[in-house]
């Protein structure tokens, strides 16, 4: 009897440590956002697919005579719109490419997909053969090169080779992310979710689920507090030096920017009377954004859902939009497995001589 009573209780104790330690592996939401934006910057390499999906767009004017057929049209075919990017990712040497696929809806429906390649100093773009667009047949599958060098001389501006280092961007975004979330509520903003209840897609482990949320109840706070807590903090890291530059931001037009959102005491008083009229003019039915870590505290998806209902103030106009965005990061810090490759020889055209055939096809 004490033996099977050591046993149990050993057992017991066990049992008791484990759910702690897997208890205290889970962070608070707000630090663990923070936590995975930190890690953001060890990315060397992942394997990336996003997808953002329309799934509800609707306009019904306040006049039914003031119907737009053209305009139902063109709601029609934006509904189940699709965006899907799959990519592939490695800091050093820099190479990106990705397949950028579109897929619309409705009579004038049509799918395409667009694969690039992205270096230091270049982009190239495999031109794709769009409906309705006509593309001389010698240049449909050729991949466009761009010198991104060449394009900012040519638009007046510095060449930044700054703006290629994803080191220096994912620094900034980890500045900014860490600015912004630092200033709302968790109780009232931020929640853990259980992994077996947030959906995630199949192949993605996922130690915490964190999920950012904003209701007809918090709108109000969370707007006000982007824009006189928020906002500022973040003009006052694109004031610092490096970002500037890595932006080709000038600080005259920050520090307007900074003007700008000064509010006095009377501005304050009316801006909440406008926004306690948003609940009259906004309905927000959902607005989650969901952010998943792994056991090594990366954020391996994130996911956002909206569903709104926009009626302006002045009409009886109605606007629906409900959408769903995902973005899966996989093979992170892995050998990088190109698939597409840095196009050479007779697979890459100059704009130039892209603009040559595309005159020479219209007889100009």
């Amino acid at each position: 009897m004490t033996k099977r009573m050591g046993a149990l209780l050993l057992t017991l104790l066990l049992t008791v440590s484990m759910a702690l330690t897997a208890c205290s592996s889970k962070q608070e939401p707000k630090e663990a956002l923070k936590t995975a934006a930190a890690n953001a910057s060890k990315l060397t390499s992942y394997e990336m697919s996003s997808n953002f999906t329309i799934n509800e767009l609707s306009y019904k004017p306040g006049d039914a005579s003031q119907t737009d057929p053209t305009m139902t049209q063109f709601m029609s075919m934006l509904k189940d719109a699709q965006l899907n990017v799959t990519g592939v990712y490695q800091s050093e040497p820099m190479q990106t490419e990705m397949t950028v696929g579109i897929e619309l809806k409705g009579d004038m429906g049509m799918t395409f997909n667009i694969p690039m390649v992205m270096t230091a100093e270049k982009l190239y773009v495999k031109v794709p053969n769009i409906p309705f667009f006509p593309i001389p047949e010698n240049v449909v599958g050729k991949f466009l090169e761009l010198d991104l060098k060449e394009l900012a001389e040519q638009e007046g501006t510095e060449w930044n080779p700054d703006a290629m280092d994803a080191a220096k961007t994912q620094k900034l975004s980890n500045e900014v992310m860490d600015a912004v979330l630092g200033e709302y509520d968790q109780a009232k903003f931020f929640k853990n979710l259980d992994t077996k209840d947030a959906q995630l897609p199949e192949g993605v482990d996922a130690k915490q689920v964190v999920q950012f949320s904003v209701n007809n109840d918090n709108v109000k706070e969370a707007v006000t507090v982007l824009v006189t807590k928020a906002m500022p903090k973040v003009l006052d890291i694109l004031s610092k030096e490096e970002y500037r530059e890595l932006l080709q931001m000038d600080q005259a037009d920050i520090d307007k920017a900074k003007e700008d959102l000064k509010i006095t005491e009377a501005d304050q008083a009316e801006m909440a009377k406008d926004l306690d009229k948003l609940k009259d003019v906004l309905t927000i039915n959902q607005f989650n954004i969901d952010f998943a870590l792994d056991k090594n505290d990366f954020p391996v998806y994130q996911k956002m859902v909206a569903d709104v209902l926009i009626k302006p103030e002045d009409t009886k106009d109605e606007v629906k939009l409900a959408f769903t965005g995902s973005n899966t990061y996989t093979k992170i810090n892995e050998k990088a497995a190109f698939k597409i490759n840095i196009p050479t020889g007779d697979d890459v055209i100059t704009m130039q001589e892209f603009e040559e055939l595309m005159n020479a096809s219209y007889g100009y």
